[in-house]
């Protein structure tokens, strides 16, 4: 039988039944490949490009000071008089009865005392914020600021709640705040990435990169850490003998390469790659002229305290603002050291030394630059301190990890400044009204434009937020 007679006698059932794949099978594919049964086209832009938000946003930019370990509110800004009245006595059973802490073997030894602060605490401003001694020049700027007190968290140990209020969970592998925005809307910068990190301080924050992960989102979306000083990036420069048309070249086989692959399999991680790629290259040029503080007026240098070529919170903060500035949507500093059990004196007075000046300076340079108009700036750690102190070393006393009421501030766009909200109990151990930390977390997206219980993605079986299934917009905070 020759082949044109054995394809007249052909049948569709003798046909599927030899091709391999069965109508049950094709039926199946169309199903859990939700109607796309042939590869992915390849995608024509980066992921990165602005994306429209849910709603008009009053926010395009977020520089968020993040103080890793626990900055005591009680030396800062909640001046509570009746730790001074019962410093050194035991604090009411009431508010501590079934209550757990960080480190229970130290409490157990002793009843729990109160601590009272040594700082001296004075109203400032039109709004009478209270800030202590600790923070000289934040107190010039508290009509600027919108303190928010009293806000709980959901994890008492360092590692678990930086996660928790980065990620919205206690476990790590959930994507990271910036990573949900940039998801959600971009970045409007072509040059440099959308969700920059910035370190300073003697240590990395626990937890690590998991803190700026992209978790279950594509890698496009993670945190990108740079450095202050010399390449913001390990490896950015061409090695030695190659060109810039020689690297050209290659990146544009690369890509080639890479699109045939992603037209064959549809996965969106090429595009994450190929992104990776032109990305590193633009930043060839606009990473150097980022970081070329020489550009900068004496006057602002010193305004920020920095020093070009070192590694600081203050070349930080400055860094940030020059980010934002060219379209970087979110930017996170992690200043370390906050972390002080031991003695609550001399390092807490370094670590507000530190961050004193460049906050302060950031904030009325954005405000200059008309910037604070569309950024947001956020300050804070992952929880507070407690009222009752803990002696760990002869002579000093520190204080506890606490988790119901801690203080944070924030300035900017969409933000009612002069104002403090919330607040805490006499002892600065329970909050008067409830804030969480998903409260946080749900302002800061609607800011952006986004709505919290929209912003989801699909990940083994079940939708996905930032929010996880909480968090309210704060509508006080708002203008």
């Amino acid at each position: 039988m020759t082949p044109e007679q054995r394809l007249l006698n052909e049948t569709r059932r003798h046909f599927f039944s030899r091709c391999g794949v069965g109508l049950g099978q094709v039926a199946l594919a169309q199903l859990l490949t939700g109607g796309r049964t042939l590869a992915a086209p390849a995608a024509t832009g980066s992921p990165m490009d602005p994306k429209p938000p849910h709603f008009p946003a009053k926010v395009k930019s977020v520089i968020y000071l993040f103080m890793a370990g626990g900055p005591s509110q009680l030396e800062m800004f909640d001046y509570k008089p009746k730790l001074q009245e019962y410093d050194g006595k035991p604090i009411p059973d009431s508010l501590v009865a079934g209550k757990r802490f960080a480190f229970m073997d130290a409490f157990a030894k002793d009843p729990l005392k109160v601590l009272g602060s040594k700082r001296e605490f004075k109203r400032y401003g039109r709004s009478g914020a209270w800030v202590s001694d600790l923070l000289p020049n934040i107190s010039t700027i508290v009509d600027d600021l919108a303190f928010v007190s009293g806000i709980s968290t959901d994890n008492f140990n360092h590692g678990p709640a930086k996660c928790f209020v980065n990620t919205g969970s206690t476990r790590f592998g959930r994507p990271s705040m910036g990573s949900w925005i940039t998801y959600g809307i971009g970045s409007e910068s072509h040059d440099l990435p959308g969700f920059v990190v910035l370190q300073s301080g003697p240590r990395g924050p626990r937890g690590g990169a998991g803190l700026w992960s992209s978790g279950f989102l594509p890698t496009a979306y993670q945190g990108v850490p740079f450095r202050s000083g010399g390449d913001p990036i390990l490896d950015l420069s061409n090695p030695d003998g190659v060109s810039e048309r020689t690297q050209r070249n290659t990146l544009d086989a690369l890509r080639d390469l890479n699109l045939m692959r992603q037209s064959d399999v549809g996965d969106p991680e090429i595009s994450t790659r190929i992104a990776a790629y032109e990305m590193a290259y633009r930043m060839q040029s606009s990473g150097p002229d980022l970081i070329d503080f020489n550009k900068e007026s004496k006057e602002t240098l010193e305004m920020y305290g920095v020093e070009p070529g070192k590694s600081s919170y203050a070349n930080n903060c400055l860094l940030a603002r020059r980010l934002v500035e060219r379209g970087t949507r979110f930017v996170q500093l992690y200043h370390t050291e906050w972390d002080h059990h031991d003695d609550i004196g001399k390092p807490l007075e370094t670590a507000c030394r530190e961050i004193d000046q460049p906050t302060t300076a950031l904030i009325r340079d954005l405000k200059q630059r008309g910037l604070l108009d569309s950024t947001l700036v956020i300050w804070g750690g992952e929880f507070g301190r407690t009222p009752m102190g803990e002696v760990r070393v002869s002579g000093k006393s520190g204080r506890n990890h606490h988790i119901e009421a801690f203080t944070m501030f924030m300035t900017g766009a969409g933000i009612r400044s002069g104002q403090t909200i919330g607040g805490t109990d006499d002892f600065g151990y329970t909050a008067t009204e409830k804030l969480h930390v998903h409260d946080i977390q749900a302002t800061l997206l609607h800011l952006l434009g986004l709505d919290h219980t929209k912003l989801t993605y699909h990940f083994q079986g079940r939708d996905f937020r930032l929010t996880d299934v909480g968090g309210s917009v704060i509508g006080k905070l708002l203008v």
